[in-house]
């Protein structure tokens, strides 16, 4: 039975008996047909969902990190993407995660987001009925939404195996609530099943969606066990006299959320990886209040527990929720950073895998027959800064771009063996297809029968190595640290000498506020404006949830960066309407 109360409610002002509407005469609502939406468990829905009814004026959107708000508007939101999570392991016949974060939003914030079975992010043909459901004004709108989807998507009630939902949370103190909406939510399908993981981040929730489905072990206990050993393999396979060359500690920055405090397990489970943890969960600090990735890598300061005692030292910082992570140096000021971002780490990580692929190669070379040779990808946005592109492609390495979005550089990056991506703030992760993988499998089987133990061996362990280490499923703060931790003991770098890799061209990002956002029309993965006509040659002369178009400008110095952003900035503004840029 449902533990959603009474069978009848009040909304509006107007008394409803829910049991007239519980048979198949109700206006509006198949009879069932073969989409499976019996009379109980059309019923089912209307009693949970009166308890939940929408606050009025409010209108939520799906985007890549699924709806995030003010937490006390997010209550009957949270449910119904309960039932969007039990109605899409129905119709996927898989494991789904649903996970209560704003990531690195400020505390008051909450939102909610789908795992598909994959680990990845929800289809985006579901975001459309994830918008609908959260903007139904009252429950017979949404049994209507519901019902129709359900016929259109051919999701069957009748299923052998029940929806099954994986749910977990961030420290946020309205998560415990906001989680209790969401299990109610999955219960308003009859059948469903709820699995509280408990307090986790972001990744880790994703993961263990991941490796369910694959039919491996998916518990945090298994989580940790398979990041802490694959580091430890790496740290083993590193060339003779390059580990003690990089011994010094990596002070982290937990943005007070729950990433700190999954690192300090991670850490004592590593050995010998020096690790010091500041801004955890356990302290009196406020949740991206002056800490985190994003502030660190928007603002170019030191987070709060920094200062002169940490100039020179290694310095990375996560997001609220742990699935971006930035690295930075103290500046000798003791206020200002030298930022080493996303576009930093992809190059490091790029560099490290074309070493054990030039190793294989290598290897492959004089053999019969055509060698298979995997092909190794990097993909960015048009915000990645442009001396990281050049001198990616200056390695000979393929660069592609999408449009801003996880959704749009992982997809890409699952085209190449081995796909590498990062946006600049920090968030991305390397893909290994399973062609890659089984052929990884099969030369270790084969250097293990003789023995060698060559350069090209130890290639292809470090490289399955890092595909368990590094979470395939999404950007993971906990587990790319520790393969930039196992690459610089390998490679012997400072970070001084992995910044030093090319300099960033000076840059400045502005937003511009317009009265509607969806006239600019771009192509070429957002690097040019189709539309509004002529304002693509407007900027031309000049050398890029609210309604507000992103400018990002670069050049040779920083002032020449700042006229060029303003300029386009007042461009945007001429001709889209009146507003003004930040």
């Amino acid at each position: 039975m449902s533990s959603c109360g009474r069978w009848n409610s009040i909304w509006d002002g107007n008394f409803v008996d829910f049991e007239a509407y519980g048979g198949t005469s109700m206006a509006g609502i198949h009879d069932g047909g073969n989409c499976g939406m019996n009379k109980e468990q059309r019923s089912r829905l209307l009693e949970c969902s009166s308890h939940f009814l929408p606050p009025k004026g409010v209108n939520l959107l799906y985007g890549t990190a699924g709806f995030r708000a003010d937490a006390t508007l997010l209550k009957s939101t949270v449910y119904r993407i309960g039932i969007l999570a039990a109605l899409r392991s129905l119709k996927t016949q898989s494991v789904i995660g649903l996970m209560i974060t704003a990531s690195h939003n400020k505390v008051s914030d909450n939102g909610v987001k789908i795992a598909d079975p994959n680990g990845g992010m929800l289809s985006q043909h579901w975001e459309p009925f994830a918008d609908s459901l959260a903007n139904a004004s009252d429950p017979l709108q949404l049994l209507q939404l519901i019902d129709d989807f359900v016929g259109k998507e051919s999701i069957s009630f009748d299923n052998d195996h029940p929806a099954e939902i994986l749910v977990g949370r961030d420290t946020r103190p309205s998560g415990e609530t906001l989680l209790e909406a969401a299990k109610q939510g999955i219960s308003s399908i009859i059948g469903a099943i709820s699995h509280d993981m408990g307090i986790l981040t972001t990744p880790q929730l994703h993961w263990m969606v991941r490796s369910r489905n694959m039919g491996n072990k998916s518990t945090e206990h298994d989580y940790f066990q398979q990041l802490s050993h694959s580091f430890r393999c790496l740290v083993e396979l590193i060339p003779y006299g390059n580990k003690a060359s990089n011994s010094d500690k990596v002070v982290v920055d937990g943005a007070n959320g729950v990433g700190g405090d999954k690192l300090e397990v991670l850490r004592d489970l590593c050995g010998g990886i020096l690790i010091e943890v500041r801004n955890s969960s356990k302290g009196e600090g406020v949740l991206n209040e002056g800490v985190g990735a994003d502030f660190v890598q928007k603002e170019k300061v030191v987070p709060s527990g920094f200062g002169p005692s940490d100039v020179g030292q290694r310095c990375a910082s996560f997001d609220g929720d742990a699935d971006r992570l930035v690295y930075f140096l103290v500046q000798p000021d003791s206020k200002m950073i030298d930022l080493v971002d996303g576009d930093k780490m992809l190059t490091l990580f790029a560099l490290y895998i074309k070493e054990q692929l030039n190793a294989l190669n290598d290897n492959e070379i004089g053999k019969p027959g055509n060698p298979y040779h995997p092909c190794l990808g990097v993909v960015q946005t048009a915000y990645a800064n442009g001396a990281s592109t050049a001198y990616l492609k200056n390695l000979g390495l393929d660069v592609a771009f999408t449009p801003t979005g996880v959704k749009y550089l992982h997809e890409k990056a699952s085209e190449y063996d081995i796909g590498v991506y990062f946006e600049a703030n920090g968030h991305g992760t390397i893909l290994f297809s399973d062609t890659v993988l089984s052929w990884l499998e099969a030369r270790k089987i084969e250097f293990l029968s003789s023995n060698t133990g060559s350069e090209s061996q130890k290639a292809v362990l470090r490289l399955l190595a890092a595909s368990k280490l590094i979470n395939q499923a999404v950007g993971d703060a906990l587990s790319g640290l520790l393969l930039v931790e196992a690459i610089l003991l390998h490679t012997g770098w400072s970070i001084q000498t992995w910044n030093d890799l090319y300099k960033d061209l000076p840059s400045r990002q502005l937003k511009v506020k317009v009265v509607d956002r969806t006239a600019v029309v771009t192509a070429n993965a957002e690097t040019s404006v189709v539309q509004p006509a002529g304002i693509q040659e407007a900027i031309d002369t000049e050398t890029g949830t609210e309604d507000v178009i992103r400018v990002y400008a670069e050049a040779t110095t920083q002032e020449e960066a700042d006229s060029l952003a303003n300029g386009v900035a007042k461009l945007v503004d001429q001709y889209l309407g009146s507003g003004s840029s930040q």
